[in-house]
């Protein structure tokens, strides 16, 4: 079973209903005791770091959090993704996670794209990435594949974590961590099949680790 984090400012349904498409058990929870008993933990999110933050803090689930991700697997996702770094600029800067070592920083509005014009913010759409490494979480994808992307902050991780680079005026770490710990800034359950490829990695990446385990 892949455990969904419940902090009240995700997009857990959409996540749950993605997993249950490809035939994967998931259950949204803010149980301690049923994040402990799943085979991986995803971590998604929606909104603003300072609130996320806050709302972790005041019902310890931050505490929960680092406990579960040194444990089992786990996939942060949007928001997600950006709370596992130490800070970010949001918010007039917050404190974050610290899982892996890292900021969170605003899309400067200077930045140009190719056409030399002013990008958007946020970044919004679709993008591709520029894989650096090899990794379980990209089987089966291809150097073609596009991903959904809604953010107003890229995060910046220590170079060792970077994984997978996005271009959006600037280059940004999309995908970062280590088998195991791995953190995406685009939202797998709204990408479409590329997307759902990487649900399936990371449950099937569950699975193994749970079945060796057992042994």
């Amino acid at each position: 079973m892949i455990a969904i984090i419940d902090y009240q400012a995700g997009n857990q349904t959409s996540v749950k209903r993605a997993l249950e498409h490809l035939g994967i058990k998931a259950e949204i929870t803010a149980d301690p005791e049923r994040l402990q008993a799943a085979d991986g933990i995803i971590f998604p999110g929606v909104g603003a770091a300072g609130q996320a933050m806050e709302l972790l803090t005041k019902t310890g689930l931050d505490r929960v959090i680092i406990q579960s991700a040194g444990q089992r697997p786990f996939l942060g996702i949007c928001l997600g993704c950006q709370i596992m770094l130490e800070t970010s600029e949001e918010n007039g800067g917050t404190p974050t996670l610290g899982l892996i070592a890292g900021r969170n920083r605003r899309f400067d509005p200077a930045v140009t794209d190719e056409n030399d014009r002013p990008i958007r913010i946020p970044h919004m759409g679709w993008n591709g990435l520029r894989r650096l490494v090899d990794s379980p979480l990209f089987e089966g994808l291809t150097d073609r594949d596009q991903f959904y992307f809604v953010h107003g902050y890229y995060p910046e991780p220590d170079p060792e974590f970077v994984m997978a680079m996005t271009d959006y005026g600037l280059e940004f770490a999309s995908i970062f961590g280590r088998d195991g710990l791995w953190a995406v800034q685009f939202h797998p359950e709204k990408s479409g099949p590329p997307g759902l490829r990487i649900l399936k990695n990371f449950n099937d990446y569950c699975r193994k680790i749970s079945k060796r385990g057992a042994e």
